[in-house]
């Protein structure tokens, strides 16, 4: 297979699809692999070090999407991108469908097979290709939040740890997956005060049994987020339905009962944002206030890290590529249906039950068409 990787344009985007290491994967399995010149620069990857690993450099992504059978990206195409579509291309990237009408609807003109890494859910429940960046993500909000409750960002002027004789600040964070586990391991590691509310039980039980008195595990109700973020310094929005829209738990009115210069991160922002008053920001503008809270709601967060970032995720994506690139999408499929979770368009059909449901659309089941 002929597979392709084209430097990122979303502003302030630094990662990267495709690392030297995974080119001599793809070039050793027999596939022939173009990279945009410059692709890796961001993440420190140059051009003589795909070249070495057998990649054919490309001047520009014309190029790259032209003669590409399976396009490899990190992030959603924007819209200077659809006009590379065309029908039968796989392209293998995250994409946020649910919160994405205009780019679902120019893959499904186009006919592109859309292979979707937030969606693809392993057997045992696991989402193996988000999870990398769900890591970070939940490591970085701690650490941005942290950052802008500092006084000259705008914040009220607090230390999560405090220091002996002053209060530690309280850290609430929405969601107990990967997001809210990483988040949590990162607040309690700096000495903040810190509630995690979920509505899985059994994770509830399993993060007592990991963190203990360390933190306080809330089941998640309407009145347990309202009463909870008034007295907090920084709420994590860490909610995911994979392939749906997040669920607006923070809603606008509660902001009125929170500090002044307390901090929203709202890792969910890609899939919508968990709070009323979310809308994406990128790196170099990242936070807005909203009724005296500071809101921190980057789209890419784990782009201001791109080496880690991008070393990660390509760690995870890599298996069911090469998957892709030795069997070709359908039978790839059929040999390891884990695969078809991850097929969000396919042959002008919409073939991810969630993004369907979100957009009120006809969901076809992929498994009738490949």
């Amino acid at each position: 297979m002929k597979v392709g990787c084209v430097k990122e344009i979303k502003k302030q985007e630094y990662r990267v699809g495709m690392t030297p290491d995974n080119v001599k994967s793809y070039v050793n399995a027999g596939h022939t692999v173009y990279i945009e010149a410059g692709a890796g620069e961001g993440s420190g990857f140059e051009d003589s070090e795909y070249s070495a690993a057998g990649a054919l450099l490309c001047a520009g992504p014309e190029e790259v999407w032209e003669k590409s059978d399976m396009v490899i990206k990190v992030k959603e195409p924007l819209p200077e991108e659809y006009g590379y579509f065309r029908e039968g291309l796989v392209l293998y990237t995250y994409f946020h469908l649910a919160a994405d009408e205009k780019l679902t609807d120019a893959l499904l003109d186009a006919g592109v097979k859309s292979v979707a890494y937030e969606t693809l859910i392993e057997r045992n429940g696991s989402i193996p290709l988000l999870a990398p960046m769900s890591q970070i993500a939940g490591r970085l909000s701690i650490q941005e939040g942290a950052k802008y409750l500092e006084k000259p960002f705008g914040g009220r002027g607090v230390l999560l740890s405090g220091v002996p004789g002053t209060p530690k600040a309280k850290v609430v964070i929405l969601g107990a997956g990967s997001v809210g586990i990483n988040a949590c391991r990162t607040a309690v590691g700096m000495g903040a005060d810190v509630t995690i509310l979920d509505v899985n039980l059994e994770r509830l039980a399993y993060l007592d049994d990991i963190f203990g008195a360390r933190i306080q595990t809330l089941y998640s109700t309407d009145a347990a987020i309202e009463k909870e973020v008034s007295d907090a310094d920084l709420v994590v929005g860490a909610v995911l339905i994979p392939g749906k829209s997040a669920p607006k738990l923070m809603k606008k009115e509660y902001l009125k009962n929170m500090k002044p210069g307390s901090v929203i991160v709202d890792v969910a922002v890609d899939q919508g944002g968990c709070c009323e008053t979310t809308k994406a920001t990128y790196h170099d503008d990242p936070v807005y206030t909203v009724d005296g809270v500071v809101h921190y709601c980057v789209g890419n967060m784990p782009g201001a890290v791109p080496r880690t970032s991008t070393i990660a995720l390509t760690n995870a994506t890599l298996k069911y590529g090469l998957q892709i690139a030795d069997k070709g999408l359908e039978d790839a499929c059929r040999e390891n249906d884990v695969i078809y979770s991850a097929v969000n368009t396919y042959g002008g059909k919409l073939t991810c039950r969630n993004v369907a449901d979100s957009f009120g659309r006809e969901y076809t089941d992929i498994r009738t068409l490949a």
